[in-house]
């Protein structure tokens, strides 16, 4: 059984200063880089997610109600697209790209992105990609956790009451063993019991 740390979405736009800024958003990126520092090895692979958005859509708005709808952000090649420079990439093995066309709140939505695409740390970014892909067909997060037999899944990013959350209930769906570390974490809303509740119903184990 292999075990997998899934960082969703620390990306400059959704902290301090973004488009979409969460409080505690540059703070939860330096975290994460402490945490992976100190636990790395326990970990056989560690990927990341992003939000990648091309032409989503509704998705964008002039007026957004901040529900189903948001003001333009991650927009595919921009700097509020790249991963938060507190960000420490040098054990992240492979990036999953979402929402290109449409909204994608789950990191299960996403695709593998090229390896010339993407930051390279002391893994390589994408290495096993060329392996994975049959008829130019493009390669998402369960394909390659299932390639890996990650059984073992936890869960940290950005943001928790959206894609953290989304991607840890799908990743159950999926049949992982799923851990959301909440402090490795930042929220939209203040409040966020509710949607802590909704994951522990849903089957995530909280840290």
């Amino acid at each position: 059984m292999s075990r997998a740390l899934i960082i969703v979405d620390v990306q400059n736009d959704f902290c301090e200063g973004g488009s979409l800024a969460v409080d505690g958003g540059a703070a939860v990126a330096g975290a994460i880089s402490e945490y992976v520092d100190a636990h790395h090895n326990e970990f056989d692979h560690i990927v990341a997610t992003q939000d990648w958005h091309i032409d989503p859509g509704s998705h964008f708005s002039e007026n957004p109600d901040f529900k189903d709808s948001w003001p333009a952000h991650c927009v595919a090649g921009t700097r509020g697209a790249e991963l938060h420079p507190d960000l420490d990439t040098e054990y992240i093995e492979a990036y999953f790209r979402k929402g290109q066309y449409a909204a994608a709140y789950s990191g299960f939505e996403g695709l593998l992105a090229p390896e010339d695409a993407v930051p390279t740390g002391e893994r390589q970014a994408g290495s096993n990609a060329d392996a994975l892909e049959e008829d130019g067909d493009a390669v998402g997060l369960d394909d390659w956790l299932q390639s890996h037999d990650v059984e073992d899944v936890v869960v940290v990013g950005i943001a928790t009451d959206y894609c953290v959350r989304a991607t840890s209930l799908d990743a159950v769906q999926a049949g992982y063993s799923v851990t959301v570390v909440r402090s490795l974490t930042a929220g939209i809303a203040e409040d966020l019991e509710e949607t802590v509740a909704e994951m522990e119903l849903g089957g995530v184990d909280i840290a």
